[in-house]
């Protein structure tokens, strides 16, 4: 199977016009759906790890390193533009967003050497495996980096994390045929994979930190440092009542570490509680005054 992915596929240009334009066309749906923001879902529309695998696979099939060069610059330059035309009709900034474009043009435009170069991993010598490595390893810092998310906000980017250590070590055994460059191929994504690993511990879980709530805003919140804050669910993370000098304010400031559906509770020292429902996603979060509310009931 790995030997018929990994060189004997027959991309023909029309087959590579198709690809292009689902890939795109995916993409973009991935990236303008809403229940798919913040999954392993939409990560192809921000991310490199599954492009990486289309740039593999065109290389490693190609015939020679023009043919290499020409189809993956072709496949980028058909895909990327249809990723944003897709999001015209659902984004905010209509024909605007093209304006995100030119950073992937500029990666399309590398694909010209990259394709090129690359086709030389199928020469089966040690200094393929050196044109692999660097793949293996911005593959590596994918991993860690969708690693850490997932144990931070499990399971958000489970599959994407999968999928990155998975190729890491699939790559060479697909790739090359050499007994001896595989193992080392082997070896060398395995290294990477537990360096990334040990990395994403290292740094440990990644919280989301940001401030819900103004005294005398529009939710007309009254608190100051005399009030403590709580979330009804601990899971979520702390919060705390802290003094806002810019604004003269007090805010509530909070550290999540889950996303989800929770409320926020606001208590006086005379025991008198205000609540606050709160949805919390990866990067934004929504809250209103619980329909019960300054008792909650």
């Amino acid at each position: 199977m790995l030997k018929k992915i990994f060189g004997g596929l027959d991309i023909t240009w029309k087959k590579l016009a198709a690809a292009a334009v689902a890939a795109g066309i995916y993409t973009g749906i991935m990236a303008a759906l809403p229940m798919a923001k913040d999954t392993s879902f939409a990560d192809i529309s921000i991310t490199f790890e599954w492009w990486i695998l289309f740039g593999i696979l065109i290389i490693v099939n190609s015939k020679s390193p023009l043919d290499s060069a020409l189809k993956c610059f072709a496949f980028f330059l058909i895909s990327q533009p249809l990723v944003y035309l897709v999001q015209v009709p659902f984004n905010a900034y209509g024909w605007q967003i093209f304006r995100y474009y030119p950073t992937w043009f500029v990666w399309t435009l590398l694909t010209l050497p990259m394709g090129y170069i690359g086709h030389y991993m199928k020469k089966e010598k040690w200094w393929s495996l050196l044109i692999l490595v660097p793949m293996l390893a911005f593959l590596g810092f994918h991993y860690g980096s969708f690693l850490s998310e997932t144990r931070s906000f499990f399971p958000r980017h489970l599959l994407s994390t999968l999928f990155c250590g998975a190729a890491m070590l699939i790559y060479p055994l697909g790739i090359f045929r050499d007994r001896k460059i595989r193992r080392a191929g082997l070896t060398a994504g395995l290294v990477l994979l537990l360096a990334f690993t040990a990395l994403s511990f290292a740094r440990g879980k990644r919280t989301y930190s940001t401030d819900v709530l103004l005294s005398g805003g529009s939710l007309e919140a009254e608190f100051d440092d005399t009030y403590t804050a709580s979330l009804e669910d601990a899971s979520f993370g702390q919060v705390s009542v802290e003094y806002e000098k810019d604004l003269d304010c007090y805010k509530v400031h909070a550290d999540f570490e889950k996303l989800g559906e929770t409320r926020l509770i606001l208590e006086s020292p005379e025991g008198e509680r205000q609540y606050f429902d709160l949805n919390v996603g990866r990067d934004t979060y929504t809250i209103d005054r619980s329909a019960g509310g300054e008792s909650g009931e």
